[in-house]
C-alpha cells in the first residue's frame, strides 16, 4: 500500500491486474461499469466473498445476511469485495439414505468451484463464509490450494432447543427414533421433540462436525479469534463480519498468504483444538486434507499421535453436557488455546489472519477457564484427546473413534463380528432389532471409493443409542461417522473394502477385539487366514454410480488415511495461482 494514500494499492503484482488494469482490459472493465463500479472500485484489489449459502439447511441460511457485513469491512479498508456463492450438501438432511453419498464429494466440488471463481475472474483475496460440515474445509482448502490473502469466518451455531427443561440439539432427534423404534417414545412424543430441536439459523450445536471446523479455522490461525463463537441469530456477528473485511485487506498490503498461516505447526496446534473439545473424527479427515494443499505431509497418524498427548477438558456435547452458545459464553476457543499453551502444547508463534501470531493474540485474551464448560487443563476430564486413532491387522492404515464422554470400563470391546454390506442393511437390522448385545457391527463398501463418497452412519448408531444398546454393541465401518456419534464406533477403517482391505474380508463370527486405550483394533485371525481370504476375494462390490459426479470421484479418490484427495496437491504443484 502507498503510505501517502490509503486508497492507493500497487496492483501491479496482483492478479486482478490481468482483468482491469490497461487497454486491452477495456472490455472486462465494461462489464464492471455494467454493474455500477467505478474507476475508483475497479482500481482497487479485488476481494472474492465466498459463501456456500442456499435454503437447504438452517446452516447455511444466514450467511447471505452476514456476507454483507464482510463487504462493508472489504470497503472500508478500500478493496472491492465480489460475492459469489458455492454449493453446499448439509448432513443432517443428506443422513440416513444415499443422499450422504453427496456429501464428503461436496467438500472437492467446493473448493474447485471457489478456486475455478477466483481464477476465472482474478480476484486477489478471499474472505470465505461457510456453515455445514464440509463447506468449512472445502472453504479452508480453495484458500491454500490458492494460497492468496484469506480470512475465514463461520456463520455461527444454533441455538439450542429447550424440552423439559433441558437443552436439546438434531443428535436428541436422531436417538429419538430409535426409542420411537423401541416403543419408548410416542407418535406424539416425536412429533414435539422435532418441531423444538432447532429453534433457528446455525450449525448443529454441539461439538459435531462444523463446530469442531469452527474451532479449527481459528486455531490453524485462517479465521480471527472468536469469530466462531457467536450463535447464526446474533447480529452481533456482523462485527466479525467487518472485521474480517477489514483484515483481510491488511493482509493484502502485507502480502500476508494462506500458506504463511496454515503450517504444520499450526496444523498441530488445530489437532490440538479438536482433541481437547472432544471434536468430530471428521477432523482426522479434513486436517490431512488442508495440509494436502499446501504440500505439507500431515496424515491421520499425525493427528492421531497429537491426539494421543493432547488432555480432553472442554465438556461439550454429544458426549459432554454443553452447547457451541455455552462454549463462547465461557470465552469460546481463546480460552481453549490459552490453556493449551498453558501447559507447552502450542505453538505461540504461529501467523494468523489478524496479521498478528496467534501467542500475541492470546496474549490479549483476559478470561479464563470457568471449570465448567471450559476445564482448567492441569483437571481435564481425561488425560488423553477425546478422539482416538487406532491400528491393527483390521486397519494398517489407521481408523478413528470419539471417546469423549465415555467411562474407562467402555474403552476395550471383544465380540464377534455381524457384517453388513451397506448402511442400508445395517440400519434394517437395527430397525427390526435383529442384532445381539455383544456383536460388533461391521458395516462395509462404504469407504470414498467403494460407497462412493464415504457415507456418515448417524442413522444407525443413534438409533443404537435410541435402543439403550448404544453401550452393549460396537461398529465399525470403513465409512465415516457424524460427530454427533457416540458409543464405541470406530470409522474411517483403512484400507476400505473396495481396495481389499482386512475389513473386506471378515466374516460373520470373526472374532473382533478393539482396545481405545492401547489404539489397537484386530481380528482374531492368522496372516495365513487372512492371505487365504485375500486369494479368494472377488474384488470391490459392483457400484450403480457408473456416471456422473459420484463415479469421477471414486475414478480419483486417495486414502483415507490421507485425507481422500482428489489431486496430487500442494508437492506437486508447478504453478501457485497467487503468482500470476
Amino acid at each position: 500500500m502507498d503510505g501517502s494514500n490509503p486508497t492507493k494499492f500497487d496492483k501491479s503484482k496482483l492478479p486482478s491486474r490481468h482483468s482491469t488494469v490497461g487497454p486491452a482490459r477495456a472490455p472486462h472493465r465494461s462489464y464492471y461499469y455494467a454493474m455500477g463500479l467505478n474507476d475508483e472500485e475497479i482500481a482497487q484489489p479485488f476481494v472474492g466473498v465466498a459463501t456456500a449459502w442456499n435454503e437447504a439447511a438452517p446452516c447455511n441460511i444466514a450467511l447471505n445476511r452476514q456476507a454483507q457485513s464482510v463487504k462493508m469491512g472489504v470497503k472500508q479498508a478500500y478493496g472491492t469485495p465480489r460475492e459469489f456463492t458455492t454449493i453446499t450438501v448439509t448432513d443432517g438432511i443428506a443422513m440416513g439414505h444415499e443422499g450422504m453419498r453427496s456429501s464428503l464429494v461436496s467438500r472437492e466440488v467446493i473448493a474447485d468451484s471457489v478456486e475455478l471463481t477466483m481464477r476465472g475472474h482474478a480476484y486477489d483475496a478471499l474472505v470465505g463464509m461457510a456453515g455445514c460440515d464440509k463447506s468449512l474445509p472445502g472453504m479452508m482448502m480453495a484458500m491454500v490450494r490458492l494460497n492468496v490473502p484469506s480470512v475465514f469466518i463461520y456463520g455461527g451455531s444454533i441455538l439450542p432447543g429447550r424440552l423439559n427443561g433441558k437443552d436439546i440439539t438434531v443428535q436428541d432427534v436422531f436417538e429419538a427414533v430409535g426409542q420411537h423404534q423401541a416403543g419408548n417414545m410416542s407418535d406424539a412424543e416425536l412429533a414435539i421433540i422435532e418441531r423444538v430441536a432447532c429453534p433457528s439459523a446455525g450449525a448443529c450445536g454441539g461439538q459435531f462436525t462444523a463446530n469442531t471446523m469452527a474451532c479449527v479455522s481459528e486455531a490453524i490461525g485462517l479465521a480471527l479469534l472468536n469469530s466462531s463463537g457467536a450463535p447464526a441469530p446474533y447480529e452481533s456477528r456482523d462485527a466479525y463480519g467487518e472485521a474480517s473485511g477489514r483484515a483481510v485487506m491488511n493482509l493484502v498490503a502485507n502480502n500476508i498468504r494462506a500458506r504463511d498461516i496454515v503450517t504444520r505447526q499450526s496444523l498441530e496446534n488445530a489437532a490440538r483444538v479438536v482433541a481437547a473439545t472432544g471434536g468430530s473424527t471428521n477432523a482426522g479427515l479434513h486436517l490431512p486434507a488442508i495440509a494436502h494443499e499446501a504440500g505439507i505431509e500431515f496424515d491421520l497418524d499425525d493427528v492421531c499421535e497429537i491426539f494421543k498427548s493432547t488432555p480432553y477438558f472442554v465438556d461439550l456435547k454429544p458426549g459432554g453436557a454443553y452447547v457451541a452458545k455455552d462454549l463462547y459464553e465461557a470465552g469460546g476457543v481463546p480460552v481453549v488455546m490459552k490453556e493449551l499453551l498453558k501447559a507447552g502444547l502450542f505453538h505461540a508463534d504461529c501467523m494468523t489472519a489478524s496479521g498478528y501470531s496467534i501467542g500475541e493474540e492470546l496474549a490479549k485474551i483476559d478470561r479464563e477457564a470457568d471449570g465448567r464448560v471450559i476445564y482448567p487443563i492441569e483437571k481435564p476430564l481425561s488425560a488423553t484427546g477425546g478422539v482416538v486413532g487406532l491400528k491393527g491387522n483390521l486397519a494398517p492404515e489407521g481408523a478413528i473413534v470419539k471417546v469423549a464422554g465415555m467411562t474407562e470400563d467402555q474403552l476395550t470391546f471383544t465380540g464377534p463380528a455381524r457384517v453388513f454390506e451397506s448402511e442400508e442393511e445395517a440400519f434394517e437390522a437395527v430397525k427390526a432389532r435383529t442384532y445381539k448385545e455383544g456383536e460388533v457391527l461391521v458395516i462395509r463398501n462404504e469407504g470414498p471409493r467403494g460407497g462412493p463418497g464415504m457415507r456418515e452412519m448417524l442413522a444407525t448408531t443413534a438409533a443404537l443409542s435410541g435402543q439403550g444398546m448404544g453401550k452393549k454393541v460396537a461398529l465399525i465401518t470403513d465409512g465415516r461417522f457424524s460427530g454427533a456419534t457416540r458409543g464405541f464406533c470406530i470409522g474411517h477403517v483403512g484400507p476400505e473394502a473396495a481396495v481389499g482391505g482386512p475389513i473386506g474380508l471378515l466374516k460373520d463370527g470373526d472374532m473382533i477385539v478393539l482396545d481405545a486405550k492401547a489404539g489397537t483394533i484386530s481380528v482374531e485371525l492368522s496372516e495365513d487366514e487372512l492371505s487365504e481370504r485375500r486369494k479368494a476375494w472377488k474384488g470391490p462390490k459392483p457400484t450403480q454410480y457408473t456416471s456422473g459426479a459420484l463415479w469421477k470421484y471414486a475414478q480419483l479418490v486417495g486414502e483415507t488415511c490421507k485425507g481422500a484427495v482428489t489431486h496430487p496437491g500442494g508437492a506437486k504443484e508447478a504453478h501457485c495461482y497467487a503468482n500470476i
